[in-house]
């Protein structure tokens, strides 16, 4: 089932090497001597700062400054609803640390499709990368952009809604600068998404200052346990996994740095160091932020509140409350970004093993970014900008974005016990894994039994890419025509973004290399090179 993806994967390498190179240019083509040895590939560009910045700028959107009341609301306390950030947020860091195995364990760009495909096969890879490519990005990224858009226009607006055509006719102003951005430099990218990252951190710092200075004050008093743990509505476990739901929720985006691994400077260590500094300062500052929101306002105005942040800045600000709606605009522009960057290589990865068309796996002969990637992300967000149910298409797919995540894990266990020798750069104790898979089946039970009907839906629009992945994958024997026209589409493409297939790596070279190099120490240590160390053990 897989072999049909992996043909077309080595016949877009022979093809794209010469046909379709533009201007003459072949696979190992560039505008120097030293690119001509290099080859035309992904560049690895994305260092430690700008790894951390893709982690925590992906979590912390417009979420904790608009509406953080999706906790509160079901914990049904102000101290329940502390317990809950906490514990998601721990369970996100092991969620993380599994994906950090695999991701220098198969280190190719695509994070869980990669991931899925490898293990469970082609199909299952490819449901997750179409319910992605269908639904997931194109509705997140228009929401964010609409965000952005919103509080950008705030000011402009501050008694009524801003006009929904000037919202998203800005909300595409700022898909297609961030789309040319990416396209002209992974450099720029990084930038953009360090410098955002760093605004919105400084903006929430704003608020824990501010609560620290009304703690300071004597205005704790629902951080007393006597007050903190009072329940303003009887407690139920159904409403208490909805709170763990919707927290698990708000850390979202945990999994992106896996998606551009091939960028990532030495990713052996910097993907887990990434990992190590984002998610625990993620849920610091979630922490805190609730922490102050509740010095300055009673858990009744924060469930009333539809800006949460703007309201805090409205009590505590003064003259300077107009901080926070531009606090919220540029997270929500740094979302943009990150999610542009990292959804694009996912379609990137889908098209390389051959699961969307060829050329999307091609990047510019000279910038080495994959533009057509880019472009198609930036073209289907839009689409769904003049979509009236974005909202609704999203709490279809979340179930199912949050169900290949334990999918996901479930690979890592099954890894182990299919491969045991395979070489493992980190390798976390397997409990890491048995605890998230409890956490998620619980929430995951939790809501097929509590919204079964939107849980269907979901699950039936990611049924839709069966026939589709037999018909458009699986099936070898298309008629000629059909090659004929994709082949010129491709060549247009080509053509027109200036774009190569790129050079294969060999992730395959360095990891025996490494496992060679361990091997060997192994031996000479225990005076038995030749035998089996505890290296080729696993």
């Amino acid at each position: 089932m897989d072999e049909g993806s992996r043909q077309r994967s080595g016949v877009a390498a022979a093809t794209g090497s010469n046909d379709g190179a533009p201007d003459g240019h072949s696979l190992h083509s560039g505008s120097s001597g030293k690119k001509e040895q290099a080859g035309v590939t992904l560049k690895k560009e994305i260092g430690l700062v700008s790894a951390c910045g893709i982690i925590v700028g992906n979590i912390i959107g417009s979420g904790i400054f608009v509406s953080p009341k999706g906790v509160m609301e079901n914990a049904g306390s102000v101290g329940l609803a502390l317990v809950v950030w906490i514990i998601t947020g721990f369970i996100t860091a092991i969620g993380a640390l599994c994906y950090a195995e695999l991701g220098v364990t198969i280190p190719k760009s695509g994070g869980d499709y990669s991931y899925v495909k490898d293990i469970f096969g082609g199909l299952a890879g490819f449901l997750r990368l179409w319910i992605a490519v269908l639904v997931i990005y194109p509705t997140n990224q228009a929401v964010i952009a609409l965000t952005f858009s919103n509080y950008v226009l705030y000011p402009l607006f501050p008694t009524c809604y801003a006009p929904e055509l000037g919202l998203r006719l800005l909300a595409a102003v700022c898909l297609l600068l961030l789309t040319w951005v990416n396209c002209s430099s992974v450099r720029w990218a990084t930038h953009v998404q360090d410098i955002f990252t760093a605004g919105k951190l400084l903006a929430l710092g704003l608020i824990i200052i501010m609560g620290i200075v009304q703690v300071c004050r004597g205005h704790y008093y629902w951080l007393e346990p006597k007050n903190a743990f009072q329940m303003w509505q009887e407690p139920e476990v159904g409403l208490v996994a909805l709170a763990f739901l919707q927290g698990s929720f708000a850390y979202g985006g945990w999994n992106f740095l896996n998606y551009v691994t091939e960028e990532l400077v030495d990713p052996y260590r910097n993907l887990p160091r990434a990992i190590f500094i984002s998610i625990p300062l993620v849920t610091f500052v979630y922490v805190f932020a609730n922490i102050a929101y509740v010095t300055a306002m009673s858990p009744s105005e924060l469930l009333a509140s539809n800006a949460v942040a703007v309201t805090f800045g409205e009590k505590l600000l003064g003259v300077m409350s107009w901080i926070m709606p531009i606090s919220v605009a540029l997270s929500t522009f740094g979302g943009v970004n990150g999610s542009l960057f990292t959804s694009s290589r996912l379609f990137f990865a889908g098209a390389r093993e051959g699961h969307l068309p060829r050329l999307l796996a091609m990047i510019h002969i000279k910038r080495f970014t994959p533009i057509p990637a880019l472009i198609f992300t930036c073209a289907s967000t839009l689409l769904m900008l003049v979509t009236s149910d974005i909202y609704t298409l999203i709490n279809y797919v979340g179930f199912i974005n949050y169900l290949f995540y334990g999918v996901t894990i479930a690979g890592q266990i099954v890894l182990r016990w299919k491969q045991p020798n395979l070489h493992r750069p980190i390798k976390v104790n397997l409990i890491f894994p048995v605890v998230y898979l409890l956490f998620w089946a619980f929430l995951i039970i939790f809501s097929l039994w509590s919204e079964p009907v939107v849980c269907g839906i979901g699950l039936a629009i990611m049924m839709t890419g069966v026939p589709v992945y037999y018909l458009a994958i699986h099936w070898q024997h298309k008629p000629q025509c059909f090659h004929n026209t994709i082949d010129s589409i491709t060549h247009f493409g080509q053509k027109f973004c200036v774009v190569v297939y790129p050079e294969v790596s060999q992730p395959s070279e360095e990891q025996e290399l490494r496992a060679l190099t361990d091997d060997a120490c192994a031996g000479l240590k225990a005076g038995t090179i030749g035998e089996e160390t505890p290296s080729t053990r696993g």
